[in-house]
């Protein structure tokens, strides 16, 4: 897959992509598995009485490219080794953190549950 083409319609900007799709899980560990995976998992939980997400994923460039058409900044995307539940063995994993506007509506881009 390669780079997006330039829109003329807009002077030379590259068109924005639709965000890679990630799931929401009632089940913390079924969400984990699926981060662990290589899928995107977003975990909603309060901080501080605000509402807030973490996007979390083995997948360092798939949450990269999250954050490209959504417009947040790749030095924001933070690393923390994760214990993959499974095993118990630590991995490496990243995060982006999504407050206010990053924050998605709930079901916006999630994926249905596999049956």
């Amino acid at each position: 897959m390669g780079a997006a083409h330039p829109d003329p319609a807009h002077h030379g900007t590259p068109a924005r992509r639709e965000p890679p799709r990630y799931r929401e899980f009632t089940d913390r560990r079924a969400g984990m598995i699926h981060a662990m995976d290589g899928g995107l998992w977003l975990h909603r939980h309060v901080w501080k009485g605000r509402p807030m997400a973490h996007l979390v994923s083995v997948d360092r460039e798939l949450l990269l490219e999250y954050g490209r058409s959504v417009g947040i900044a790749a030095e924001r995307l933070q690393f923390k080794p994760l214990k993959d539940p499974r095993t118990g063995e630590r991995r490496d994993a990243w995060h982006w953190d999504l407050v206010g506007a990053y924050l998605p509506p709930r079901a916006a881009l999630a994926t249905p549950p596999e049956r």
